[in-house]
């Protein structure tokens, strides 16, 4: 039984239509593209950019295999308005948990769920954070509580 239900499983998933949306095409200016502008895999570098620009910074904590955070990177942060605000409000950096300064990261935050959505200062302390899914709207009030933590 279990081995049949495997078989329908793999054939289910063969015969699945790929989503064209979800293919990435190299753009030679990315600024011309709607949604959040992240720093992929790059603690240190989204902390200079912070000290540099005088800015927060948003980070997306998230898995490779983490379902939500699939939905977040699809739906919510190619936003036209959440990335006009966070792009101008914030530093915006994306790390999987699981990888490079991901672990370290994960411990000093104490993430353990995704996503995990944080939002520090320039010198990496926290100032609020949220886990799990959110809509653009749910994710800009979330960018404006970050900005009345600001010292």
């Amino acid at each position: 039984m279990s081995a049949l239900l495997a078989f329908l499983a793999i054939l289910a998933v063969a015969f699945i239509p790929k989503d064209k949306n979800l293919q990435i095409e190299a753009n030679s200016n990315p600024e011309a593209e709607p949604g959040i502008r992240f720093i992929e895999a790059d603690w240190n570098k989204a902390l200079a950019e912070a000290k540099k620009q005088h800015k927060l910074i948003f980070l997306d904590a998230y898995a490779s295999w983490c379902g939500p955070c699939k939905l977040l990177k699809k739906k919510t942060f190619p936003d036209k308005e959440a990335g006009e605000f966070f792009n101008a409000n914030y530093i915006n950096v994306a790390i999987d948990m699981e990888k490079g300064d991901g672990p370290a990261l994960g411990e000093k935050f104490a993430v353990n769920a995704y996503p995990t959505l944080i939002i520090t200062d320039a010198d990496g302390n926290i100032l609020t954070y949220t886990k799990g899914y959110m809509n653009a709207k749910q994710l800009i009030e979330f960018g404006e509580q970050g900005l009345k933590q600001k010292k």
